[in-house]
């Protein structure tokens, strides 16, 4: 053999043997050291499955449960794996055609990946269920089925106390970065729901299942070894009396407002009612979606808007009670020391009077009890141009720390969120050269604050928890929802509400003083008619004057109608509050007999037969305020008008051989409305048709034109 030859079969042998080692070293890559075919493998064999675990259930103060647990059942999809299925029949089976399915799988990519599972369809209805289950398997690896926990609420009542869970979304997952969320996975997007997510949700498990090799569950993967079981979440044990909420509910429907009540001891809220509300199991389920949609969007009064702790009022004559806490103890009045009103306040000239209803001398009970304008004008104008202050900058100051020591002007810290912290108007606000600046303003250029108008605005929950500051006679427990965690308070959430908020010292005979005219309010002045046998309450109306912006103007509305209590005088239960919006009419009128049927409710547990009439009343009368009507009639005009422009007739596109085989078959149509015992059945062909659904008398339905080619 030449010496070429020799060369050349070496070289060839060589060409072998490293191919040889190339290929010998990838199936050893393959085969041990990457794990990419394996996981293929695996994925086909097996089916890693997320177990979700229940939420945390929450308890009124009775040991009631009132938010619960039901599964639902969300159809999941990973994009990647969709190449290849019989998209038709699995619209078919959905109920969607395939514009849909293809817009979804769409949804899920922007969402999630292609390579991550994602929400397909959430809670799934029985009937479709049923179907997807039994013909799972005919689509591989795509989709699977996942069981979530969805609340369910035992009484319909406090929605907007309790919230709401909802898909993550990838905002949602930006903020949450480290927390272990997925997307397709549900957390809590407002109320409690929100605020107490971290020891609501529980924590994740895992289910890994094995397949057959039509890709059907066969059961656990070596008997559950790799099973991690969820834990549920810890419950909520709350101060609310899911009844009195209930209660307040109804006393509050078709009305706009709020009530709020605080057990003044502790600082746990009884009720926190905001109406309109809705039923919190509306924004459960399938259409979840569309109904936040409907809430969010198509309806003017806002029932999602938290209008207790949100919502911010002037608050009228109720804020007469801390202008007399402030004049005793800055010390420029005394129990004694009176005002005369000859119909108005005249000491910012003769030009700019403040009427006032109740002509006449007053001291402090009786200014309290009538409600007197010109006495407390004359109290905070003292409290202003008081000498021992240097300047009115300073005076104010001093001012403001009352009304900051008594819970205003800024957010409590409840554990709803949303809150808003209202308004105390300070020396910067007024310096402020776009509305008076340095040395052009006096009491005289916010006057009307001293009534409790003007650019002072308060939330319900400050003013119901005014009246559990007055009650206690200096100190407060910042409102809260939640008493306890079960297991124990990990994250430290309620420590905040165990402490008492004391910022000022106020001797107990200046409470007293105030206690004495607010029981006046209730025994014979502005709030006399809402008294109730056997308990000494201690309230306070107010009248309250607004506007509302009308193409650019401001537009006087109807007053809102304010009452604030406390009961009973001695060992209060109760701090409470009521505002009905544009009432139209006094606190008297509408907002005291609301709030004195709901103290003698939570603390009789009944309404006396001789105040049943009050209590009918309440609940009948209809306060939707006049701006809110017209838009609710202008939206229900345009409703009427699309309706009436639709077609007489619906049309449905239909392939009755994906439906019925080859077979011709009967079908019957039938109307939601239909009154015929006897529906109208036809013989159609089993091929794609147009079917013309047509109203005839008696509202039954009959098939009136075949297309069939």
């Amino acid at each position: 053999m030449s010496v070429f030859n020799q060369s050349r079969s070496r070289i060839v042998r060589v060409v072998f043997v490293l191919a040889f080692l190339v290929i010998l070293a990838r199936l050893f890559y393959l085969q041990i050291l990457s794990s990419k075919y394996d996981k293929l493998a695996r994925s086909n064999a097996i089916l890693e499955k997320p177990a979700y675990p229940p939420r945390g259930l929450v308890f009124d103060k009775h040991q009631q449960v009132i938010v619960n647990n039901t599964l639902a059942y969300d159809l999941m999809v990973t994009p990647a794996l969709t190449k290849g299925i019989d998209t038709f029949y699995f619209c078919k089976l959905m109920d969607i055609d395939t514009a849909e399915y293809n817009q979804r799988i769409l949804t899920s990519i922007i969402k999630a990946g292609r390579q991550v599972p994602s929400v397909f369809e959430a809670s799934l209805n029985p009937q479709k269920y049923a179907r997807i289950q039994e013909n799972l398997w005919r689509f591989q690896n795509s989709f699977y089925i996942q069981e979530r926990p969805v609340r369910t609420y035992p009484i319909v009542a406090g929605a907007n106390i309790f919230g709401y869970t909802a898909e993550v979304d990838s905002n949602y997952l930006k903020r949450h970065v480290d927390e272990g969320y997925l997307s397709g996975e549900y957390a809590g997007m407002t109320g409690l729901e929100a605020s107490y997510e971290k020891v609501l949700k529980g924590q994740k498990g895992m289910q890994v299942l094995l397949r057959d090799k039509d890709n059907r569950i066969q059961g656990p993967y070596k008997n559950g070894e790799r099973d991690a079981p969820a834990v549920a979440g810890s419950n909520l044990y709350t101060s609310l009396d899911i009844k009195l909420q209930q209660y307040g509910e109804k006393l509050m429907q078709n009305k706009v407002g709020s009530i709020v009540a605080i057990d003044p001891k502790t600082g746990g809220i009884i009720a926190m009612v905001s109406s309109p509300t809705y039923d919190p199991g509306y924004l459960t389920g399938p259409d979840r979606s569309k109904h936040i949609r409907e809430l969010l969007y198509n309806d003017p009064r806002l029932p999602l808007f938290n209008r207790a702790v949100a919502a911010t009022y002037s608050p009228g004559s109720t804020f007469k009670t801390l202008q007399a806490l402030v004049g005793l103890h800055d010390g420029v009045i005394t129990t004694r020391t009176t005002f005369s009103c000859s119909g108005a306040f005249y000491g910012c000239g003769s030009g700019k009077p403040m009427k006032c209803l109740d002509p006449g001398t007053f001291y402090l009970k009786t200014a309290i009890t009538m409600s007197c304008n010109t006495y407390f004008a004359n109290v905070m104008q003292r409290v202003i141009n008081n000498p021992r202050y240097p300047n009115i900058d300073s005076s104010l100051r001093v001012w403001d720390k009352y009304m900051y020591a008594f819970g205003l002007g800024h957010k409590l810290g409840v554990d709803i969120p949303s809150e808003r912290s209202g308004n105390i108007p300070t020396p910067e606000y007024f310096n402020n050269p776009k509305r008076y600046g340095v040395g052009h303003w006096n009491f005289c250029t916010f006057r009307s604050v001293s009534i409790g108008q003007g650019e002072v605005l308060v939330t319900p929950l400050q003013v119901a928890n005014e009246m559990a500051y007055i009650a206690n006679k200096g100190w407060y427990y910042i409102p809260h929802i939640v008493d306890s965690i079960e297991g124990g308070d990990t994250y430290g959430l309620l420590d905040k509400y165990k402490t008492r908020q004391i910022a000022m010292e106020i001797p107990d005979s200046i409470f007293e003083a105030v206690h004495d005219g607010m029981q006046g309010v209730m025994e014979s002045g502005t709030g006399r008619g809402s008294k109730v046998p056997g308990i000494t309450i201690c309230g306070k109306t107010g009248t309250v004057e607004n506007n509302a912006v009308i193409k650019g103007q401001l537009v006087k509305q109807p007053n809102h109608s304010f009452f604030a209590a406390f009961a009973p005088r001695e060992n209060p239960k109760i701090a409470i509050m009521c505002v009905v919006e544009n009432s139209g009419r006094f606190g008297g009128t509408y907002a005291a007999p609301i709030v004195s049927l709901m103290i003698e409710k939570y603390i009789n547990d009944t309404i006396a037969a001789n105040r049943k009439g009050v209590e009918t009343n309440m609940m009948n009368t209809n306060l939707i305020p006049p701006l809110m009507k017209q838009k609710m009639n202008s939206r229900d005009s345009l409703k009427k008008i699309k309706e009436s422009t639709q077609p007489a007739s619906t049309s449905l596109t239909l392939s009755l051989d994906d439906i019925f085989g080859n077979e011709t078959k009967s079908i019957t149509l039938s109307s939601g409305q239909q009154k015929s015992k006897q529906p109208i059945q036809k013989r159609v062909p089993a091929k794609p048709l147009l079917i013309m659904l047509l109203p005839e008398e008696k509202n039954y339905f009959t098939l009136v034109k075949n297309t069939a080619k």
